[in-house]
């Protein structure tokens, strides 16, 4: 792999870190294998480019869960070391990292990958070595084949249907839509147009922007204020949502805004300031500062021991998705296979991780049918 490969996640303590960057190399693992076994996990996801801020929330929170794993002595007595290569959201090197995985022996799963194109890249390309809590929630991809890939987080139907029943609860009739054009906005429109018949309600304005990463979003924006309705789901990712955030309050529209959980992210909350004041999302973990749940509370006390009190959902997202793979790999053995990861994560039908249950089982892979919505309020607080 190149150099580009090699830079460090900011925000994490060098003395936890198990990997700081590089797909196919040996990324500290010779100290590591000095001090005994070791477990090697590889990640591809966008550690730079417009996806940035979900991709380094992802590694940053499963990064601080298997620090937590460490210290307290590993899984099985083996350490695990978490193998980061940066695809920049771009597909093409997706498959390339997870590629260079797979011709790893080392490497016996893979966690996390980001992005709707730069799964199904991956998904494509390994058959032999699960594939734990891809971070896209685009149905058509779950319809694949793919008995190695197990979902952790509910489905891009889900969380518009959750917005959608919300906004008719509170009685708004007057819904709006704004996609990218490419397969993660056709899979939104579908769950959009399905949704809005579900609840006998004609959509009053889908606009478009030419693709997830792409910040030309102005057009859209005034296509959406001049329609004027009560409430837009705003289906982009994290790096165009801001964008199109601001867009739309530059052209006066007061529209209350509904975004997906990819769109929402402590970074980009931070940026919009007062302008994310009253912005709704729909989240498919808890909130990370509802310390009623024990998983977050177990969230909170890892990430503040790995040197980072940065609660967001992309990191609580990463640590959860760290937790199931946890499992599968201590119910795979002592000396845990590719095959018997597999075998074991298809064995957990019934995990209570804290207010948070994972289910698979034989033929199911989609493991957590959570959703809920959270509003911002006054200093970027949550509410759900």
């Amino acid at each position: 792999m190149t150099d580009r490969l090699r830079r460090p996640v900011p925000l994490l303590r060098r003395r936890d870190l198990l990997c700081l960057a590089g797909a196919g190399a040996a990324c500290l693992a010779a100290p590591a294998r000095a001090q005994g076994r070791v477990i090697r996990i590889g990640s591809t996801f966008a550690n730079s480019g417009p996806e940035k801020v979900n991709g380094a929330g992802l590694f940053q929170g499963s990064t601080a869960f298997f620090n937590a794993v460490n210290r307290s002595g590993g899984i099985g007595g083996a350490k695990v070391e978490l193998v980061m290569a940066d695809d920049q959201f771009n597909p093409d090197i997706a498959k390339q990292n997870v590629l260079a995985f797979q011709a790893d022996p080392t490497v016996l799963a893979l966690l996390h990958p980001l992005g709707t194109r730069q799964t199904a890249a991956a998904m494509d390309a390994v058959k032999d070595m699960a594939i734990v809590g891809p971070n896209t929630g685009t149905v058509a991809l779950r319809k694949k084949p793919s008995p190695n890939t197990f979902w952790v987080r509910a489905n891009y139907e889900q969380e518009v249907e959750k917005l959608i029943s919300t906004a008719t609860t509170l009685g708004i009739s007057q819904l709006g839509l704004v996609h990218p054009k490419d397969p993660l906005g056709a899979g939104l429109l579908a769950a959009f147009t399905a949704s809005c018949e579900k609840h006998r309600i004609k959509p009053a304005v889908i606009a478009t922007t030419p693709g997830t990463t792409s910040p030309e979003v102005e057009p859209a924006a005034q296509e959406i204020a001049k329609a004027a309705p009560q409430v837009v789901i705003m289906g982009l990712g994290a790096g165009t949502a801001p964008l199109f955030v601001r867009a739309l309050r530059k052209t006066g529209s007061t529209s209350t805004i509904y975004g997906l959980s990819i769109a929402m992210s402590a970074q980009n909350i931070r940026d919009l300031g007062e302008l994310s004041r009253g912005l709704g999302f729909s989240i498919v973990v808890p909130s990370p500062v509802a310390t009623k749940y024990e998983i977050v509370r177990r969230y909170q006390a890892d990430m503040e021991a790995s040197g980072s009190t940065d609660f967001s959902l992309p990191s609580l997202e990463g640590y959860v998705g760290a937790r199931v793979l946890a499992e599968g790999l201590r119910r795979a053995g002592s000396a845990p296979s590719r095959a018997a990861i597999v075998a074991a994560l298809e064995q957990v039908d019934a995990l209570d991780l804290g207010g948070l249950r994972i289910g698979f089982g034989k033929g199911q892979r989609e493991g957590s049918h959570f959703v809920d919505v959270a509003v911002i309020g006054s200093g970027g607080r949550f509410m759900s």
